[in-house]
């Protein structure tokens, strides 16, 4: 099980989040907002964390993270026949380096971009879901 903590007020961001909920089912992802202080409390994630993008959590290992780039990188290699692509992808000279600079980009110009939402996205495959959160922490 891994955990993603997302931009939870980014239009682009829900929409990556809810397709990979339809995808997984909750089956190997549970999702978390950045803007749920106490759940960035429990991960020990800063407000500085979340500026640098996305964070991908091992679940059996909290202390092994992913976070940009490299988190979008490891959710997809975690994926049904996602290490094939993936493997792919960071075979093509220059093409990590300069997914790298998009997603920068793109985190960085999210809400200009796509938009921000009025009220925060909570997935119904969260992290906490009432009686089973404390099997997480």
């Amino acid at each position: 099980m891994h955990f993603v903590i997302y931009d939870g007020d980014c239009n682009l961001c829900t929409t990556l989040v809810q397709f990979l909920g339809w995808l997984d089912r909750g089956q190997r992802f549970r999702y978390g907002a950045m803007q749920d202080t106490e759940l960035l409390k429990q991960f020990n994630v800063t407000a500085a964390d979340c500026e640098l993008g996305m964070l991908l959590i091992d679940a059996a290992e909290p202390m092994k993270r992913w976070q940009g780039s490299d988190a979008a990188e490891e959710i997809g290699a975690l994926l049904p026949t996602g290490a094939l692509f993936l493997a792919a992808y960071r075979g093509l000279p220059g093409l990590n380096r300069a997914g790298d600079r998009v997603y920068g980009s793109v985190r960085d110009n999210r809400y200009r971009l796509f938009g921000r939402r009025s009220s925060t996205y909570e997935s119904a495959y969260g992290i906490c879901q009432s009686d089973r959160c404390e099997h997480y922490f």
